[in-house]
């Protein structure tokens, strides 16, 4: 029975390093649905733990990298207010969360009199993508050119401003959410899209041929903020090249460019430090990520598949599984699912080693949960095998 793991605790810092060989660069924690403030104040607190007894010094959430830059000026800075880093900050209406908001105001209250190399950072790590709708290249594409032009000879730039505005055109037919299952209304493969891209790709390469001077010239965060732009610019113009798609592997597409993008900013934050990372099981996890949509199933690997074959035991990754979430219809998981024999654990809240529950669970071989509430994905016990341990939390009450 899994009430014998001798190796499950109560969920501390100090009992998630107990399980880890050493301290991994990439440190990531996954929930298995979305805006539950009781999976994000256990999150706030074992994260605390981490930064305060492990020197971690950043932390980065699956919300838009654009609008998360406003965040991490008002923790490391204190530029702006609790209320406007909260309210603009997040994107997917996080913002209203009591949770996230009390993670700002601990992380600002955190860096106070720190100095600025002790400071710890905030960062959105996904692209600025909703469900139904990608956001125009717009804000990342002036940006980068915006730094490039104020640093380098004009001469060397592949395109004006001006003629980046041109061809970028109104915002709302970039937006425009019938796009999402329509890819005739998509404008991702006009002729003004395909030139867009060519010039994201020129401006990406004349940042990268730069970079002796801009970092002669400029501080590193600052080139870093470059960087970032150039990545959401061309990550978002190949999202809406896919999106103008109408091949059978048109959602694979999509699904693969978003945790893409989610990955190659990870792998960014992690060459500055070690960093903390919440977001989504499905986009945390080392194996291949499936769903099924309105056209059929699609699989892509997922974000913490691509940074685990480039960091190895760098990476560590902790789903979390749930007991009841009765408010959503979730209730008593059956006895013979994987969450049905964690729910005998006698704690509301534990860690538990893989390994352990591998060797518990080799005699049942127990069923994928069925979920009743399409926001909830129960964790799939043949991806143990993955994870570094599980966190599990018995009951999961309204925020």
């Amino acid at each position: 029975m899994v009430t014998d793991v001798k190796d499950a605790a109560a969920v501390s810092a100090a009992a998630v390093m107990r399980l880890l060989p050493a301290r991994p660069r990439l440190l990531a924690l996954g929930e298995p649905a979305h805006g539950e403030d009781t999976l994000l104040h256990l999150r706030n607190e074992l994260f605390r733990q981490l930064v305060e007894q492990e020197g971690y010094r950043t932390i980065a959430v699956e919300s838009d990298c654009m609008t998360g830059l406003l965040v991490d000026d008002y923790v490391s800075c204190g530029t702006g207010t609790l209320d406007e880093a909260v309210e603009h900050g997040f994107s997917h209406g996080w913002g209203t969360s009591a949770a996230n908001r009390e993670l700002v105001r601990w992380m600002r209250a955190h860096n106070d009199g720190r100095p600025a190399s002790d400071r710890l950072r905030f960062a959105g790590f996904d692209g600025p993508l909703e469900i139904t709708h990608a956001a125009s290249p717009r804000q990342a594409l002036a940006a980068l050119h915006g730094y490039l032009a104020a640093r380098v000879d004009a001469a060397l730039l592949p395109c004006t401003g001006e003629t980046l505005e041109r061809l970028l055109g109104a915002d709302d037919r970039w937006t425009d959410p019938a796009a999402m299952t329509d890819p005739s209304r998509s404008v991702g493969r006009s002729a003004d899209a395909g030139q867009l891209r060519l010039l994201a790709d020129d401006l990406s390469a004349l940042l990268d041929q730069q970079t002796p001077h801009l970092l002669a010239s400029a501080c590193g965060d600052d080139l870093d903020r470059a960087r970032l732009y150039a990545r959401t610019a061309t990550g978002l113009l190949r999202y809406h090249h896919w999106m103008a798609d109408t091949s059978p592997a048109r959602m694979n597409w999509l699904l693969a460019v978003r945790d893409g993008m989610m990955a190659h900013n990870l792998l960014a934050l992690a060459e500055r430090g070690p960093v903390l990372v919440h977001a989504h099981n499905a986009h945390l996890q080392r194996a291949k990520g499936t769903m099924r949509m309105w056209q059929g199933p699609v699989e892509w690997w997922s974000a913490g598949a691509l940074v685990s074959a480039r960091l190895g035991e760098e990476y560590a990754f902790l789903p979390t599984a749930l007991g009841t979430m009765r408010h959503r219809g979730v209730d008593t998981p059956p006895p013979d699912t994987l969450e049905g024999l964690l729910y005998e654990l006698p704690r509301d809240r534990s860690v538990i080693d893989t390994r352990g529950l591998a060797t518990a669970l080799d005699a049942t071989r127990p069923p994928l949960r069925v979920s009743p509430w399409f926001g909830y994905a129960p964790l799939d016990p043949s991806h143990l095998a993955d994870a570094d341990a599980v966190v599990f939390v018995r009951d999961v009450r309204p925020s």
